[in-house]
């Protein structure tokens, strides 16, 4: 995908995107009042799954009219369709997009990752605001692309990441930036989710044959951006879809925005300087899964830019999952026994912080920090909030010039994956890798034929 936003015009969106994310944590964006309407007028574009889950949560908002839903599978469909019966029902997004291009104002976008961009991108050409489910897309191009997107038109975006939008993330983020534990020295990220690598990561390569997928199913319009392969009944949908790069973007592409994000907006983090990474070596040393599936295993590892929060000019954040776990001496910071499967650590000079997944922020050791309360931080539910910054009530939490860089750096750890044991050095304006160019074929990819957005 080439991107359409070259030279000045690049430097300066950097630079715009810098200061907002720089600013408070909200980002104040305005809305499209074209229209006399007190209800939020909103689509959803994939409804099983996640997709129904985030289906449900709009349903909720008071304020909230679903006039159409989509979905490939017609089964999902009919389901969700009986939760909003007078909702429009599509099977190709792209037929809702142009039939009710008068009727909708906000969509939300909880299809499989490759195809995220293309559903994204056309709303937001059409002014519509968007909540995308995480990653904000499949490749580094296409949330720089994004990302550049939605600033430029200046609508509300949310990125899925509804942990953000808790007391426990939100209470990092202002533990953070209140420099509790000092000048941060290192930062650990994990996902050691039990039963995860069997139910999710597929050794591969994929099976031989031919399958027939179920008459409610369309194989074509579910590949979508993707190369057409064979339909297989248990490897690809539902839910199956993560393991393989043309549809996924592995474990860490998946997970890693709720692990990172109060990490990023805490420390203000900005684009890396570098990236690694390391996979189980049955993984790296089979041609035939290096080409179709993401590893069982991964460690990656993050150079940024130092800045006041920082104990040196550069350092470092160390992604862990699969067969990879922190350091014992990081995990008995807290405990070797009842270490979080998913969570962040930050150390520094003055003490560490650990953020579990979904859970309260602890700060470390909790002797000395006996002293510091819980701050006072209402509750809040992150697709309302979304709703509420549409009808121009709020700002968003997770916006697209926040969360996009750093989605960008998470994905680009997808890059890294694929090229094992080289250390990519990462220059961001040009988003170019100059001392291994052959890697930066995977920053974007052709789309099959009749998808181009």
């Amino acid at each position: 995908m080439e991107n359409t936003i070259q030279g000045s015009t690049r430097r300066k969106f950097l630079a715009t995107a810098a200061s907002l994310i720089a600013a408070p944590l909200f980002l104040d964006m305005p809305v499209l009042a074209s229209r006399p309407y007190a209800k939020l007028r909103h689509v959803s574009i994939g409804v099983g799954g996640m997709g129904r889950h985030d289906l449900q949560r709009f349903i909720a908002h008071p304020d909230v009219e679903i006039v159409a839903i989509c979905d490939v599978d017609e089964e999902r469909l009919q389901k969700a369709g009986e939760l909003v019966p007078n909702a429009r029902q599509y099977k190709d997004w792209r037929k809702l997009l142009k039939e009710e291009a008068k009727n909708f104002d906000s969509i939300n976008v909880s299809v499989p990752d490759h195809n995220h961009f293309a559903v994204a991108f056309s709303a937001i050409k059409m002014g519509k605001h968007v909540y995308c489910q995480k990653p904000m897309c499949h490749d580094v191009a296409e949330i720089r692309k994004l990302t550049e997107a939605a600033v430029e038109a200046g609508i509300v975006s949310q990125l899925g990441t509804q942990h953000a939008s808790g007391k426990g993330d939100r209470t990092a983020v202002q533990w953070i930036k209140e420099g509790h534990i000092g000048k941060i020295k290192k930062v650990y990220l994990c996902s050691n989710r039990p039963g995860a690598t069997e139910a999710y990561r597929f050794l591969g390569p994929r099976p031989d044959g031919e399958g027939t997928p179920p008459p409610t199913l369309d194989w074509d319009l579910w590949t979508g951006t993707a190369p057409l392969r064979p339909y297989h009944p248990t490897i690809y949908h539902p839910s199956k879809w993560r393991a393989w790069q043309d549809f996924g973007t592995g474990w860490s592409g998946d997970i890693g925005c709720h692990i990172f994000d109060a990490v990023w907006k805490g420390m203000g983090l900005s684009a890396p300087v570098s990236v690694h990474a390391r996979v189980q070596e049955s993984w790296e040393n089979s041609p035939e899964r290096r080409a179709d599936t993401w590893p069982q295993s991964n460690h990656i590892t993050w150079v940024f830019p130092g800045n006041e929060k920082t104990e040196e000019s550069e350092f470092t954040v160390e992604w862990f999952d699969g067969e990879f776990y922190p350091p014992e001496e990081v995990r008995s910071l807290f405990s070797l026994s009842d270490y979080p499967a998913e969570s962040a650590m930050l150390v520094g000079t003055e003490g560490a912080l650990l953020i579990a997944h979904t859970k309260m922020p602890v700060l470390l050791p909790q002797s000395k920090f006996q002293g510091i309360d819980y701050p006072e931080i209402e509750e809040r539910d992150h697709y309302h909030h979304f709703v509420d910054a549409c009808l121009g009530k709020t700002k968003t939490e997770s916006h697209f010039a926040q969360s996009g860089p750093m989605t960008e750096a998470i994905i680009l750890g997808t890059v890294a994956i694929r090229e094992p044991q080289k250390t990519l050095k990462w220059d961001p304006e040009k988003m170019k890798i100059p001392n291994h160019p052959e890697a930066e074929k995977l920053l974007s990819r052709k789309y099959r034929g009749g998808w181009k957005v």
